[in-house]
């Protein structure tokens, strides 16, 4: 008789009394993508967690072949096939890809020879079964986010794992690049390995998924074969009421020209001679392949790697940025890709956070006014629904899409006029999308300019006023709502 590879069943998990888990049921059959959806704090990170042996369930049982495990842990999960991709890759960023590689599956003694050429060779072939093209002997911190999600995979086929978790594999990945990797999952399938498949990209689900299994407030709520189930019907199970528009964009009159950039170039991070404009009650969206220079664009405009030619006029001035600190003073504000490493401060509380870029409005002769502080982080906790036990809680305690939330307190909190948001909900569930949507219209309304890079086709088509696609650090075209589609827009970031 047939046994699934992976069966949780009634598993329960509570913390400090919270139950994030309860009698939650889920399994994985060979050759099988099993998506697992859910809006931020369903509990798809703690089920994850149990089945990679980081947390131990209060009650339930794990099965793998048909067999109890009842003590699991990060070793016993590798030798039984299991392995995590996460959408923060798990990598050591001072050492080379072939030693991360080699960590993961070389045994032996720490006195070993090691073997450099042979740990060179057995990277390149793993990175070549997958369709990377990497250098083994390239320090990973150098390497873009999804060439690290690369490595991560390359670890995973290396080490034969049978069931494979990927947590938000696509998050950071071009249109081509996923693609690749659905054909890396093809492969995977074909040889009998299992995939738990994590991800707010329902379209993807869509697309890749066998069966979808969603949780909402801990629980089981549904499992459904991918064709029994419609897209409004997932985000209804996932937030347990109709999801009126994960797209509120109204039409706003535009006002007078914020933000216009000229020629602007900055040979170190690759953007060449990029002209735009940004109008009061605007969003401007950036589209375009990973690597095409959308995040650098912004980094320029923001001073964080300053332009070496060019001019930038703010409200009609020409001005100079030369820092971020020069960026703020103009009424710049930027929320970056990574939240997690550049956006928040994850040990820190949600009211530190939110006042970090503007430490002189709640300070007074050098003290930080910890009163001020609370109220302002209360008023922002109110506006955005962030939901956090208190403002004292440390942001690293939140999902991801309240934490997307205190990087725009922090920055909404120096009263901007223009703000660059870098992928503003990536990895986010879909009804915090909705609200920060919801929350960037309200912006507009009242006056403000966005740029909104976004590597979601859909948010951009959905979201934008014009958009500009960028193509090998520059931009190529800008198209008006009125004629954006999704053909024009991918041929334009193609380079056709």
């Amino acid at each position: 008789m047939a046994v699934p590879l992976l069966d949780a069943r009634h598993i329960s998990k509570s913390f400090a009394g919270l139950r994030a888990l309860d009698r939650v049921s889920f399994d994985l059959w060979p050759g099988e993508v099993h998506a697992l959806v859910g809006e931020n704090g369903a509990g798809k990170s703690t089920l994850i967690k149990i089945i990679t042996g980081a947390e131990r369930a209060d009650a339930g049982a794990l099965l793998v072949d048909g067999v109890a495990v009842p003590h699991i842990d990060p070793h016993t999960t590798r030798e039984l096939g299991i392995a995590a991709i996460y959408q923060q890759p798990a990598l050591f960023p001072d050492l080379t890809v072939a030693e991360n590689i080699a960590l993961s599956l070389e045994r032996g003694g720490s006195w070993r020879r090691i073997d450099r050429a042979g740990r060179r060779r057995r990277a390149s072939e793993l990175l070549q079964r997958i369709g990377v093209t990497l250098d083994p002997d390239r320090r990973v911190g150098d390497l873009t986010m999804p060439e690290q999600q690369g490595v991560e995979i390359a670890k995973a086929i290396g080490a034969d794992a049978r069931i494979v978790i990927m947590d938000e594999p696509t998050a950071s990945l071009s249109e081509r690049e996923v693609t690749r990797l659905f054909a890396v999952i093809a492969r995977l399938r074909q040889a009998g390995v299992g995939i738990i498949y994590i991800s707010h990209r329902l379209e993807e689900i869509a697309s890749i998924a066998d069966r979808i299994t969603v949780l909402r407030d801990g629980h089981t709520v549904a499992t459904h074969n991918r064709g029994d189930v419609t897209r409004a019907e997932l985000i209804r199970l996932m937030v347990g009421r109709e999801l009126d528009a994960v797209f509120p964009k109204r039409d706003v009159p535009p006002g007078a020209t914020l933000l216009e950039v000229t020629d602007l170039s900055n040979a170190r991070a690759g953007v060449r001679q990029v002209s735009l404009s940004v109008r009061r009650g605007e969003i401007l969206g950036i589209a375009g392949l990973v690597g095409s220079g959308r995040t650098q664009l912004a980094e320029t405009i923001f001073g964080l790697t300053p332009a070496d030619q060019g001019a930038i006029t703010i409200d009609g001035r020409p001005v100079r940025i030369q820092s971020p600190a020069d960026a703020i003073r103009l009424g710049i504000g930027y929320v970056p890709e990574d939240r997690r490493q550049h956006g928040v401060v994850l040990d820190m509380s949600v009211a530190v956070n939110a006042s970090l870029a503007s430490l002189p409005s709640v300070s007074s002769r050098g003290l930080i006014d910890r009163a001020a502080e609370t109220t302002r982080a209360t008023e922002y906790v109110e506006s955005l629904r962030i939901k956090t036990p208190s403002v004292d809680g440390e942001v690293g305690a939140l999902s991801g899409g309240n934490q997307q939330k205190v990087a725009l307190a922090r920055w909404l909190a120096t009263k901007p006029s223009i703000l660059i948001l870098d992928e503003p909900t990536q990895g986010v569930d879909v009804g915090s999308k909705a609200e920060i949507h919801r929350l960037m219209q309200q912006l507009v309304e009242r006056g403000m300019g966005i740029i909104m890079i976004s590597s979601e086709l859909p948010e951009i088509l959905g979201m934008s006023d014009r958009i500009a696609v960028m193509v090998a650090g520059t931009i190529v075209t800008i198209f008006p709502r009125a004629s954006a589609n999704a053909d024009n827009v991918m041929a334009a970031a193609l380079g056709n």
